[in-house]
């Protein structure tokens, strides 16, 4: 099994141009490639996808266990050619100090070799010591190849590979010269969605035309497959015995909202779960269904659009308060309160949470978070269980009334005021934090239980009408 780890000495290294471009040029050779991303990322994978051709999913040390990692991995990659793993920030970079958390911690549990992105701006000779250091820092991890990234021309390019040759033996891949047109667009929380980039498959096509021309993609299929073989993981269960009717779960997926875990999409449709989606930019109505999914996205850049479907606003105000189970996080619970503010717009929005969200130039809650499950907690774990969850928002809510009802305590992180997070109303639950759906801990199997209880209520008094 060919399997490479994409990694760098620092972040904005050009890690994720790199990966598209492998993923569309391997994939162009007509190989089936599976891409991963080290932790909780949305926006990356959403790209993978769309440069590789099939699905990418998170690889997390904060929201999975070390066995859950293996089994998701394995049974991606078991299937794919090759598997290329993002990692995100630097190759020794985590929250823990022992590294127990860093990328060279998931290329070692995950056996493989590590492929080093270098952003060579500003830097010739010191290259040297910079990989000599990051491949002493770790002997275990193993360091296989390097990219050189922005570098500034052919003689810039000579001079790094006569360095690197001379005094550290490590093989140089290929080298991408400096070229703007090779950039995605940032904003205020990083990349723009490849959902909602009109230009992503234009942009992921030049990327690509760049890595197979500027990398050595022989070489590096080669790397690749001096990973370790492992025993193939175990096939899911494909004949659940399901003795009732499937559920119908409506989701939000549309360029304002589309920050959903593909393992979460999988266990979903696992457990005969029909997805429905939803534009909530376009669609008039709910479509008929037992429970509503409202992820992430950027509705702040899609205010007037979603403020002027009203129809689909009071649609879902309507079905909330007559019971339906609503599970929404960061712009999903946007969407729900009363209004979005950002910059000069200002726009009514579903209503159903009595507060405004008003966004600000700097980051509110950013990072990973840690919930403790309140005695209201309608997705609860383990009694007195963790929650481990993360959250990268600039928006706030202003104008909330006392004495509301919350799911979590936050132990770790800022949530909706610093101290609670998870707004309740009858069968909603909306957060600013983002949970992994699947696992013990997920919010799934708990989601799908009220669901399965509104859709049997539904049933008894279409009976008894």
């Amino acid at each position: 099994m060919a399997s490479l780890y994409i990694s760098a000495a620092h972040k904005s290294s050009g890690k994720t141009t790199v990966t598209l471009g492998l993923c569309r040029a391997l994939r162009d050779r007509g190989l089936a490639v599976q891409a991963f991303k080290k932790g909780p990322d949305y926006i990356d994978p959403i790209w993978h996808g769309l440069a590789a051709g099939r699905p990418s999913y998170n690889l997390d040390f904060r929201l999975m266990e070390r066995p859950e990692i293996d089994s998701l991995y394995h049974r991606h990659a078991d299937d794919a050619d090759i598997s290329l793993v993002e990692g995100n920030k630097g190759l020794y970079d985590g929250m823990d100090l022992e590294g127990s958390d860093s990328n060279a911690a998931m290329a070692k549990q995950l056996g493989l070799p590590i492929v080093l992105v270098i952003d060579t701006i500003g830097i010739t000779r010191g290259v040297a010591p910079l990989l000599l250091g990051y491949r002493a820092f770790d002997p275990a991890a193993n360091i296989a190849g390097v990219i050189l990234n922005k570098v500034g021309g052919p003689r810039h390019e000579e001079k790094l590979r006569a360095v690197i040759a001379r005094y550290t033996g490590i093989p140089v891949l290929g080298a991408i010269h400096k070229d703007s047109r090779l950039a995605i667009e940032e904003r205020h929380l990083g990349l723009v969605p490849g959902n909602e980039s009109a230009e992503a498959e234009e942009r992921i096509a030049r990327i690509a035309e760049a890595v197979a021309s500027q990398v050595d993609l022989d070489a590096l299929l080669a790397l690749a497959g001096t990973a370790p073989a492992r025993l193939r993981a175990a096939g899911r269960d494909e004949d659940r015995k399901r003795g009732k009717a499937p559920l119908r779960i409506a989701i939000a997926r549309d360029r304002a909202f589309g920050f959903y875990y593909q393992e979460d999409i999988d266990n979903l449709t696992g457990a005969g779960v029909e997805l429905i989606p939803v534009d909530c930019l376009r669609d008039a109505a709910l479509p008929e269904a037992d429970g509503l999914i409202i992820g992430g996205g950027f509705p702040e850049s899609f205010i007037a659009e979603l403020s002027a479907n009203r129809a689909l606003r009071h649609g879902i105000h309507g079905a909330v308060e007559a019971g339906l189970p609503v599970y929404a996080e960061c712009g999903g619970l946007m969407y729900l309160s009363r209004s979005i503010a950002w910059q000069d717009a200002k726009a009514e929005m579903v209503g159903l949470i009595p507060g405004d969200a008003v966004l600000g130039k700097r980051p509110v809650g950013r990072g990973y978070a840690s919930l403790a499950p309140t005695e209201d907690a309608p997705l609860d774990v383990a009694a007195g269980g963790e929650i481990p969850a993360h959250e990268f928002h600039h928006s706030h809510l202003e104008n909330l009334p006392d004495g509301l009802t919350y799911a979590y305590r936050v132990t770790r992180g800022h949530g909706i005021d610093g101290r609670n997070d998870g707004y309740i109303h009858k069968n909603l639950l909306a957060a600013y934090c983002h949970r992994r759906g699947s696992g013990p801990r997920g919010w799934i199997a708990p989601f799908l239980k009220k669901a399965r209880a509104y859709a049997e209520q539904r049933h008894a008094a279409r009976i008894a009408a």
